[in-house]
């Protein structure tokens, strides 16, 4: 809905596209149980004012002897890269073609899933694409805790310690803001996850904002900090920006 929203304010009309998609998700992943509600969301783009609901079919995005992957090599072969082989081929694959088939002037996509933000721009701008590709900032619950189809997986006491998440990115992010250590700020982080209940902590890391790559300290370029973790049956993820203090 904050997508629809922006795209609203952008613009004189808005498609919305739902599709759960298969080439992103690896054999041991979720994508049988992957949460699907697209009765009530239309509903919900309706009543938002969306123009048109894009939900094309498994059999329309990949007819038989379909054989073509996208793939874009550097900014998605970290991270969420390392941690799901081959789920960033599936994104940029799939994006290429939704975006051929609406052919949209401004394509709106949300920054919680930041790497895959990445990816499409660089894609966009590799290959030329005539739309402008833009982030919509995090949407986050009263306490802080990134929206996610995934929250659906938690019980009531794992969604209460998983705002630990944000929290712990947010005292990292001001931390290093500060001028202090960047590893000492990771490291804290990190502890504080795994008192909270999180386990399999892929990584808490600082990165260049546009390429992704390890960086060390803040040095004029936008930086991001990113994690992901699992709590319960769930992998989070989420991201902040880092940005110097004013007084530092």
């Amino acid at each position: 809905m904050a997508l629809v929203e922006e795209g609203l304010r952008r613009a004189d009309a808005v498609v919305a596209s739902i599709f759960v998609n298969p080439k992103q998700f690896a054999p041991t992943e979720d994508l049988s149980r992957y949460p699907r509600r697209e009765r009530a969301d239309a509903q919900m783009l309706e009543k938002a004012g969306c123009t048109i609901l894009w939900a094309p079919p498994v059999e329309v995005m990949y007819p038989d002897a379909f054989a073509t992957t996208v793939s874009v090599s550097g900014v998605s072969e970290v991270l969420e890269g390392a941690a799901r082989p081959g789920h960033f081929d599936g994104v940029a694959t799939v994006v290429l073609k939704l975006l051929n088939q609406v052919g949209p002037d401004i394509a709106l996509f949300g920054e919680k899933d930041w790497q895959q933000l990445a990816v499409i721009r660089r894609m966009a701008a590799d290959l030329d694409l005539p739309v402008d590709i833009h982030g919509v900032p995090i949407v986050r619950d009263d306490q802080g805790l990134a929206l996610s189809s995934r929250n659906a997986y938690l019980s009531e006491e794992e969604l209460v310690a998983a705002r630990a998440l944000p929290r712990a990115l947010g005292e990292a992010a001001a931390a290093i803001g500060r001028g202090e250590p960047v590893e000492a700020a990771l490291a804290a982080a990190v502890a504080r996850l795994s008192e909270a209940g999180f386990t399999d902590i892929d990584y808490v890391t600082l990165r260049d904002a546009l390429s992704l790559q390890p960086i060390e300290a803040l040095e004029g370029g936008p930086a991001r900090l990113l994690a992901a973790a699992r709590m319960g049956p769930a992998r989070l993820i989420d991201n902040l920006p880092v940005e110097p203090a004013a007084n530092s």
